[in-house]
């Protein structure tokens, strides 16, 4: 067999594949249909866990989820699954207010660093950056 034709043959081997994985919805991003969906999802990693506030993304990918003691817990969409994080405001490296509905961080956390989120009211956005911000962790361990 001949070089051209081995790899013409490999190339459609593998664009085949990668379209046979799209079209079977491998490439799907999951998104959340609400905050029950977004509590019911962060309670199969934590069951103990009580949100007292759910807050979604405008795109529906990400939820914080307020659970008190200074704690904020999030579920956020990786390709077609949802990635649980409970972050404590000394886990944030960098927290920004881009605009009045969204909200940048950066986590000391090498799993998953963080990122942009857009939410579909300002007054979700600044629920979370009031979460994340430093001075809740400095005001709960001063109470403590």
């Amino acid at each position: 067999m001949s070089l051209p034709l081995l790899v013409a043959i490999v190339a459609l081997g593998i664009a085949l594949s990668v379209a046979a994985v799209h079209f079977t919805g491998g490439s799907k991003t999951a998104t959340l249909a609400g905050a029950d969906q977004a509590r019911s999802r962060f309670a199969e990693d934590f069951p103990d866990e009580i949100a007292a506030v759910v807050r979604l993304t405008a795109d529906g990918r990400s939820a914080f989820l307020d659970l008190g003691r200074a704690r904020i817990g999030i579920v956020h969409s990786i390709g077609d699954c949802f990635l649980t994080r409970i972050v404590k405001s000394l886990d944030v490296a960098a927290l920004a207010a881009d605009d009045a509905n969204t909200v940048s961080f950066r986590l000391a956390d090498f799993t998953w660093k963080g990122g942009r989120f857009r939410f579909a009211s300002a007054a979700d956005a600044q629920g979370v950056l009031e979460a994340l911000e430093p001075r809740h962790s400095n005001s709960a361990r001063q109470a403590a």
